[in-house]
């Protein structure tokens, strides 16, 4: 499968590439994110609920598991795993079934710590960081759903 990276130097950048994949996924996903803490995870889908419109202030769910936005055309939904771990993540299980299609967005921070409960079909994005403070976003799918949306953002810098 494709994959697609992007560096950012600055907040700016990082706020660039997420309008530019806010713009791709218009029709709902299901995202999950990866990265170590202080990766950008967080920074990053604070950018991208602006691009999609929401006007809430966007916060980390990291000690209530998840928060909800609805002042965008579409539903934000925003997962934390961190504080479930492994073992808990079978405890919402059926919430994030639940989160997996239909004409909303769903982000999953920490998604990691998933015990085989995430849906096979998704955009994955990976986030390290470099000691000179840069962001890499390395986007690639699991299944087809999601495909042309990885294959659209390759092309969006070309």
């Amino acid at each position: 499968m494709k994959t697609y990276k992007r560096i950012c130097k600055t907040l700016d950048d990082t706020a660039k590439l997420a309008e530019d994949f806010a713009k791709l996924i218009q029709n709902g996903a299901f995202i999950c994110l990866y990265g170590e803490i202080g990766s950008g995870k967080t920074a990053f889908v604070k950018k991208l609920a602006a691009a999609l419109g929401v006007t809430e202030k966007v916060t980390s769910p990291s000690f209530v598991i998840l928060n909800e936005y609805h002042s965008a055309k579409l539903p934000l939904y925003h997962f934390d795993l961190y504080r479930l771990e492994n073992a808990g993540v079978s405890t919402i299980e059926d919430e994030l079934r639940e989160y997996t299609s239909g004409k909303k967005i769903t982000l999953v921070e920490w998604a990691e710590f998933d015990s085989g409960a995430l849906p096979f079909d998704r955009i994955e994005i990976n986030v390290t960081y470099s000691d000179d403070d840069s962001r890499c976003y390395e986007f690639s799918c699991k299944g087809d759903t999601y495909k042309n949306i990885i294959e659209e953002l390759n092309c969006v810098n070309a």
